[in-house]
């Protein structure tokens, strides 16, 4: 109960300090100033921008674990009322990294106490929700020169109950993309219609095109979708707007559908100018790739939990969620799975509240497979 209670502590402090990606200076330092309260005689901690990988040396290593978490937050004013709420304002942990690095340094504090053969290699990651923090991290000299042979992550899930993890083998979570998009023409007065270029109506009818691509370009067995959540346009309404701006995302099973997606947005973009006498400016932003989980390593995962421990698993079906885990998992063997934390409201929403007590289900989940995993040279 004490070791559970400190993680509590630990998740609600650092819920108070929520930073966008690759400005988690303060989460940075909290985590620093804690790992380094640990015992140092295994421990090895490098920095990496706003992130840190740590090091825990085994004491016969055959080979490295990897086990990564997320660290940054969203820019979404907190609405739960919390004693510990945000004390950033217009930032929150609302898609659970809090709990993700509280769950991080409970098992990291667990390997400290308790050795195993195997070396453990703990990823503490900016920038998850953007502009991408994995592959870079993926590909910076620390990761190069530590690189472990397998590596797992996980997710909240709030529609999940506590207790429970849902996971499968191949494809998690979908290609994603950003996706933006500005229209420039000429502006003028509402009483000169003619001689302007009005990007208003060049977006609104930009919008209704963009929607005929998954009903009339993508095949009907396979799944995308194509979301266009911010139009911004406009000064006041007796003036007609010179630019227009589309803010979006596009979400794919596969990385030949997005290719194929962004084709034919290019193609009606190119319409519109042509249509509008106007220019346009695509940009698609952060690209993250699917996660995949390897299907013996999954396999053997839900073997040894349900043999193992209480923990429910259930077989999920793949989400449009995007994650940048997926960089990771596409050179490097490993899975990763959701967390059941049993919230009424969803990520991303200012409500969100998991239940505390799942940190502790996914401690031990864990510890359990990497014990097994990292003694598993010498059995």
């Amino acid at each position: 109960m004490k070791v559970v209670n400190e993680l509590i502590k630990i998740r609600r402090d650092l819920h108070q300090i929520p930073e966008l990606g690759f400005q988690e200076f303060k989460t940075q330092a909290y985590l620093l100033s804690y790992l380094k309260s640990l015992p140092q005689e295994r421990l090895t901690i490098k920095e990496w921008k706003t992130g840190l990988f740590v090091m825990i040396h085994g004491l016969n290593p055959q080979k490295t674990i990897g086990y990564r978490t997320d660290i940054d937050g969203l820019p979404i004013s907190e609405e739960t009322g919390l004693s510990f709420s945000s004390k950033h304002d217009s930032n929150m942990h609302a898609c659970g990294h809090d709990f993700h690095m509280s769950i991080a340094i409970g098992v990291l504090t667990h390997f400290i106490r308790k050795p195993i053969n195997d070396n453990l290699l703990f990823v503490f990651q900016p920038a998850e929700e953007g502009p991408g923090g994995a592959e870079p991290m993926l590909n910076s000299d620390i990761m190069q020169e530590w690189k472990p042979d397998m590596i797992f992550a996980l997710h909240i899930a709030p529609e999940y109950p506590v207790g429970t993890i849902a996971l499968k083998s191949g494809l998690l979570f979908a290609n994603t993309s950003e996706l933006f998009i500005d229209l420039i023409g000429k502006g003028g007065h509402a009483a000169y219609p003619h001689q302007t270029n009005d990007m208003v109506v060049a977006a609104c009818m930009l919008v209704n095109q963009l929607q005929t691509i998954i009903s009339r370009n993508v095949d009907p067995l396979d799944s995308a979708v194509v979301t266009v959540g911010k139009i911004t346009g406009g000064t006041v309404q007796n003036i007609i707007a010179e630019k227009a701006r589309l803010e979006g995302t596009i979400r794919t099973l596969s990385p030949e559908s997005m290719r194929k997606v962004k084709q034919r947005i290019e193609a009606l973009v190119k319409g519109i100018e042509t249509g509008f006498d106007c220019k346009a400016v695509i940009d698609y932003g952060a690209m993250y790739y699917q996660v995949n989980n390897n299907e013996s390593i999954t396999d053997e995962f839900i073997e040894i939990i349900k043999k193992e421990t209480e923990i429910r698993v259930v077989e999920c079906k793949e989400a449009m969620t995007g994650e940048d885990f997926g960089y990771m998992l596409k050179e490097i063997p490993g899975l990763m799975f959701w967390l059941g934390v049993d919230s009424p409201f969803g990520l991303h929403h200012s409500k969100l509240n998991p239940n505390e007590s799942a940190i502790d289900v996914a401690v031990k989940a864990m510890t359990t497979y990497i014990e097994f995993k990292g003694n598993e040279s010498c059995l």
